[in-house]
C-alpha cells in the first residue's frame, strides 16, 4: 500500500485580498512517486489563514475513500489549530478561551469533518525554505490566486 502525502499551502495578495490555495498530493511506494495529483483554487476576497485552511480541507475532501495520509503544511495556524486548539473550541461551543467567537469557525468545522474519515498525521515545515513539495504547493496556490488578481 502506498504512503499518501498532501503538501498544502495558501497565498494572499494583501490580507485580506485575492487569495489562492494549492495542494500537491503524492502516493509514494518507498522512495518512488507512484501517483501525483495537483489541486488549486482561490477567492477574490479572503485571508492567508483562510487559504491555508482551504488547502488542507481540499486535500482531505479530494480523497474518495478513508485513507491514512500525512498532511504537510507550512502554516503553524493550521497545524496548531487542528492538533490542539480545536478540542477546546469544540468544548466551548466554538468560542476561544477568551469567550470570543473562533475566527474562520466554519472552515475549522469543515476541516474537522473532513479529517474524521481519515487517519491523518499533521506535519509542519518551514515555508519558503527550499522544501521542493512545499514550494510546488506555493506555486499552485499562486496559480489559484491568479484569476482573482486585478
Amino acid at each position: 500500500m502506498a504512503d499518501l502525502y498532501a503538501y498544502t499551502d495558501g497565498a494572499c495578495s494583501g490580507n485580506p485580498g485575492p487569495g489562492g490555495w494549492g495542494v500537491l498530493m503524492r502516493a509514494m511506494e518507498g522512495e518512488t512517486v507512484a501517483k501525483e495529483r495537483e489541486l488549486k483554487g482561490g477567492e477574490a476576497e479572503t485571508t492567508n489563514n483562510r487559504m491555508e485552511l482551504m488547502a488542507a480541507i481540499s486535500a482531505l475532501e479530494a480523497l474518495s475513500r478513508p485513507s491514512k495520509i500525512t498532511v504537510v503544511t507550512d502554516s503553524a495556524y493550521v497545524k496548531n489549530g487542528v492538533t490542539g486548539w480545536i478540542h477546546g473550541w469544540k468544548r466551548n461551543g466554538w468560542k476561544t478561551a477568551a469567550k470570543k467567537p473562533v475566527k474562520n469557525a466554519e472552515l475549522w468545522q469543515r476541516l474537522d469533518e473532513a479529517q474524521k474519515r481519515h487517519d491523518v498525521t499533521w506535519e509542519w515545515v518551514k515555508g519558503h525554505a527550499g522544501h521542493p513539495e512545499n514550494e510546488r504547493a506555493d506555486e499552485l496556490a499562486r496559480a489559484g490566486m491568479a484569476p482573482f488578481k486585478g
